[in-house]
């Protein structure tokens, strides 16, 4: 990738003006991933979640039954490959298996069950029902838009709450907050966070006033449970 297309990329990723991100690889010595965090330290982007990939063509196939779902990432050089009916056929072939599909939810299809990006959940519960039906649908769109990383925040892994930790304190010690006002700060913003990436605690996409959990009350069904969760884009 020439040092035009990383700060391309990088620009997308921070929306970092030109000459931040120009500085930040030169800094990161043409390492994005380390450029991002450079100008996270210095306040001149918003954090993320994960750190930006280089992009791949291909496509995602999700296929599934009540009791278990596959999903699959499957790449290759041009989206010109991506569109050919024999690789299309090809990851048709390599993911489907008999039964009907999960709560699955496909965006940007190229074909079937095949797409750039997808999303499967599963949920537990001895009740059958619409609303749960369409609840689980809407979930996975959910799950689709908002890309949260774990179920709940005491779920997200340690590493990724470090990191986040270490960033917003290089960031707040790089603003020269005194230490006792950096700490307080600090707090706040790791628990926004936490929420903002935790699945329950995410404004419910088709109505943000309200949460995850809150929509899931509404269903009033006792015994409801996420039990898992898996969220697949091209090239990351």
């Amino acid at each position: 990738m020439s040092d035009i297309e990383k700060i391309k990329q990088l620009r997308k990723s921070t929306r970092a003006g030109f000459k931040d991100c120009s500085s930040a690889l030169e800094e990161a010595k043409g390492h994005i991933d380390k450029a991002i965090e450079i100008l996270r330290i210095k306040g001149i982007s918003k954090a993320s979640k994960k750190m930006s990939r280089e992009a791949k063509e291909g496509v995602i196939a999700a296929s599934g039954d009540g009791q278990k779902t596959s999903i699959i990432e499957v790449n290759c050089e041009t989206d010109f490959v991506a569109k050919n009916n024999n690789f299309i056929n090809f990851v048709k072939e390599l993911s489907e298996f008999p039964g009907a599909k999960n709560f699955t939810y496909h965006h940007t299809v190229v074909k079937d069950n095949l797409s750039k990006l997808a999303a499967v959940a599963s949920l537990e519960t001895k009740e059958k029902s619409k609303n749960l039906d369409l609840f689980g649908k809407q979930l996975t769109m959910h799950i689709a838009a908002s890309n949260p990383l774990a179920l709940d925040s005491e779920s997200i892994k340690k590493e990724i709450l470090e990191k986040e930790q270490e960033l917003i304190s290089k960031e707040l010690k790089n603003l020269g907050k005194p230490e006792e006002i950096a700490k307080k700060i600090s707090i706040g913003k790791l628990n926004k966070f936490k929420e903002e990436n935790s699945l329950l605690s995410q404004p419910w996409v088709m109505e943000p006033k309200r949460k995850v959990k809150d929509v899931m009350n509404d269903l009033k069904i006792s015994d409801l449970k996420i039990k898992d969760f898996y969220r697949l884009k091209i090239g990351e």
